[in-house]
């Protein structure tokens, strides 16, 4: 065989080497629980039927603590979302009443009131009563990772996620729940979380946040309205948020089944889990603030239907 053609051949099976390594890479035993998970998902909001969203322009370069940044969406993400639904699912109408519960600047102490503990237990013991977070629990049982009474986990939850800490100087001013869901700021110039698509459509909707445009992935130009993953670039509070990543209508339990059992497999500082959910390839970021969760998001790395 001519040495071309050997160098050809070569160079061949390299691309395609290359071309299947990330699919080698998923986590191929997390991918099927979280599959499954997805698919028990029946609070799951349907795109283009209980909402729609107009990603409109490509986000322009922004730095963390920008005031201002040229803005490429004139118009809202949420273009509408059936607050009928929403109300009338009970994990999230729970989930919705713990959004006013937090003090967002950091190193601001939290005061927690007998009422939002009741509504943090409210929460709990509705999306306990999920098929998302039954698969979730019997899958961390099988790896003695959580307690087998749920009465337990429901406090084992309570610990990880609504346990303040002191995220900055020694007051007790975050919790896991608060930066992911709610969202946070520091100094007044940074924002710090926020990667929940309830949070952001409510605070849209009260034009307490602006939406600056999407976020483009290299290997696409431009995502789709049915997509439910998404980066995205907005301000709120005065600060810009360069890149936040998002899940789009996926209900409460399914990002609180899929975050805790990351955290829950690695006592690392940070765990990045590369997965595929569906139709969409991503690594699962979790970061731990001791026996806590500090923040936790999708980044999206690509979907099979761009194929």
């Amino acid at each position: 065989m001519p040495g071309s053609v050997i160098l050809m051949v070569f160079s061949f099976r390299m691309k395609a080497a290359a071309s299947e390594a990330p699919q080698r890479a998923f986590n191929r035993e997390l991918s099927k629980l979280f599959n499954e998970m997805w698919d028990a998902d029946v609070h799951r909001l349907r795109p283009g039927k209980d909402y729609t969203i107009d990603v409109q322009g490509k986000a322009g370069p922004a730095q963390p603590g920008d005031s201002a940044v040229q803005d490429n969406a004139a118009r809202h993400l949420f273009h509408n979302v059936s607050e009928e639904r929403l109300r009338s699912i009970k994990t999230f109408a729970t989930f919705i009443s713990l959004l006013d519960n937090y003090e967002t600047s950091t190193g601001i102490a939290e005061v927690v009131t007998p009422e939002e503990i009741a509504e943090n237990n409210s929460f709990l013991d509705a999306i306990l009563a999920t098929e998302v977070m039954r698969l979730a629990h019997d899958y961390l049982l099988k790896k003695n990772l959580a307690k087998p009474n749920l009465a337990d986990f429901k406090h084992q939850l309570y610990d990880i996620w609504f346990q303040l800490y002191a995220r900055k100087g020694d007051r007790p001013d975050s919790c896991g729940f608060e930066h992911v869901f709610v969202g946070e700021t520091r100094h007044g110039k940074e924002i710090l979380g926020l990667h929940n698509w309830v949070q952001f459509y409510l605070q849209e909707k009260r034009n307490q946040i602006d939406y600056k445009g999407y976020v483009a992935r290299k290997n696409k130009t431009r995502p789709d309205k049915d997509d439910q993953v998404l980066s995205i670039q907005f301000s709120w509070k005065g600060s810009v948020k360069p890149v936040g990543s998002t899940f789009i209508g996926v209900s409460p339990e399914f990002e609180f089944a899929l975050y805790t059992v990351i955290f829950l497999l690695s006592e690392e500082r940070v765990t990045r889990e590369t997965v595929k959910i569906d139709e969409y390839e991503l690594q699962v970021v979790v970061w731990r603030h001791g026996p806590h969760i500090g923040t936790a998001y999708p980044v999206l790395l690509s979907t099979t239907s761009e194929d």
